[in-house]
């Protein structure tokens, strides 16, 4: 969530900063949360007024019955006003509500850095590695799945439905294996606290990190809990801290986790269905650090090579790309994503965005700490990054490590994780 006081103290600046996301309902909202407020702080201060007023005459009937002189006039207009306060309370509380959803559907404002334009203004700022030299027409990921017998999609569909993959033999132990890589690779080098959180959360938790009440229809809910299955781990682990004021002198703070993510993907109908480009059930190493605003940016960059990292030790061409304003998420501040290169598919697939999102989730959540002994709390900022995400790095693993007699090469770094340093054709 914004903050509130910097939109009413610089709305035109304010506008400025929302309107280089592109979204032209934005305008209207600005002005819909001014509006709130403005009638939200009239309501509070006739509020406070009344009772002042009301406190003053309690204190003069009071004051009157033990002089012993008549106070029936007090009494009568304590009684009228006694209802009028009680009605003014309950337009105060429904004012404060309203503005609190209207302003939690506001994104957050962008960093200056942020380049503007759409998504054909993002910026590649560097890029690691180069595609494979293959003497052959790459195989697409779930061709060379089928072929390996370590990606069954039919079954996955009649199990649930198209976009929840089944992995087989060696393909499940491939899934397994880039997860205790990953964990291990930023537990043991990189120094983060690992995490098993829950995969079920409570609307303040997806509240907390901006998944609601925006993007109710992306989510999967139970109906009889009312609880939200995790489309990231970036929920739970950030919540962990939800309400708690911090030491100042632990941060940052650095949490990674391995979960199960799934998302509606509503809206995404038709496009990049085939294989494990788009799945609504997919693993993901996620990592979450808190820090203090001034460390924010420096912040940034840790995460994001965190996250490099992983690729980097997977040998799978990459590159890194600054989103401009009109494809940043919602609830970021600015957002690098790493895209790696599939021969099989021709395509750069995204398989990690490390985000700083500011105080925006922070206030959301009401995660403070103290700057120091007996220093005023203040919000801390949070990050987040995929280190990284499944499917689309198993279909870079698959199609760059492709072999002309349809076998795959793994590389060096999970070889002592799966056991193998090919995938083969069964006989």
């Amino acid at each position: 969530m914004i903050d509130l006081r910097r939109l009413r103290q610089d709305a035109d600046a304010s506008r400025a900063s929302l309107a280089r996301r592109l979204d032209p309902e934005l305008a209207a909202q600005v002005d819909r949360v001014l509006q709130l407020d403005r009638g939200y702080r009239e309501s509070l201060a006739r509020f406070e007024v009344l009772r002042a007023e009301r406190k003053a005459a309690s204190e003069e009937v009071a004051r009157r019955k033990r002089a012993g002189q008549p106070a029936d006039d007090l009494l009568a207009r304590l009684k009228t006003s006694g209802e009028e306060e009680k009605a003014l309370d309950a337009t105060v509380r429904a004012g404060e509500d309203e503005l609190t959803r209207e302003l939690s559907l506001l994104p957050n404002f962008l960093l200056d850095e942020v380049p503007d334009g759409t998504a054909a203004a993002n910026r590649v700022v560097r890029s690691w590695g180069a595609a494979p030299a293959l003497a052959f027409a790459p195989k697409p990921h779930w061709e060379l799945g089928e072929a390996l017998g370590i990606l069954d999609l039919p079954a996955g569909a009649r199990l649930t439905g198209s976009g929840f993959p089944l992995f087989r033999g060696l393909g499940a132990r491939l899934v397994r294996a880039l997860a205790n890589f990953m964990l291990d690779l930023h537990v043991r080098e990189h120094g983060y606290v690992e995490i098993a959180p829950p995969y079920l959360v409570n609307y303040e938790s997806v509240y907390g990190t901006g998944q609601m009440p925006k993007f109710a229809e992306e989510l999967y809910r139970t109906q009889d809990d009312d609880l939200y299955l995790i489309p990231t781990a970036e929920v739970p682990v950030t919540n962990i801290h939800r309400g708690d004021l911090l030491d100042g002198a632990r941060l940052p703070i650095a949490y990674v986790a391995w979960t199960p993510c799934f998302r509606r993907e509503a809206g995404a109908h038709g496009k990049d269905t085939r294989g494990l480009i788009r799945v609504h059930q997919f693993d993901k190493v996620e990592l979450v650090r808190f820090c203090r605003p001034e460390d924010s940016e420096a912040e940034h960059e840790v995460i994001t090579r965190h996250a490099e990292t992983v690729l980097q030790r997977l040998e799978l061409p990459y590159r890194v790309v600054d989103l401009a304003a009109g494809d940043t998420g919602s609830s970021s501040a600015h957002t690098f994503d790493l895209e790696v290169w599939a021969p099989g598919v021709a395509a750069w697939l995204e398989v990690s965005s490390a985000s700083t999102f500011t105080d925006y989730q922070a206030r959301r959540a009401s995660i403070r700490y103290r700057p120091g002994p007996g220093a005023k709390p203040e919000f801390v900022h949070t990050l987040n990054a995929s280190g990284v995400a499944f499917p689309r790095c198993l279909i870079a693993l698959l199609e760059n490590g492709q072999q002309a007699d349809g076998s795959v090469r793994l590389p060096d770094a999970l070889v002592p994780y799966v056991g193998v340093s090919r995938l083969e054709p069964p006989a």
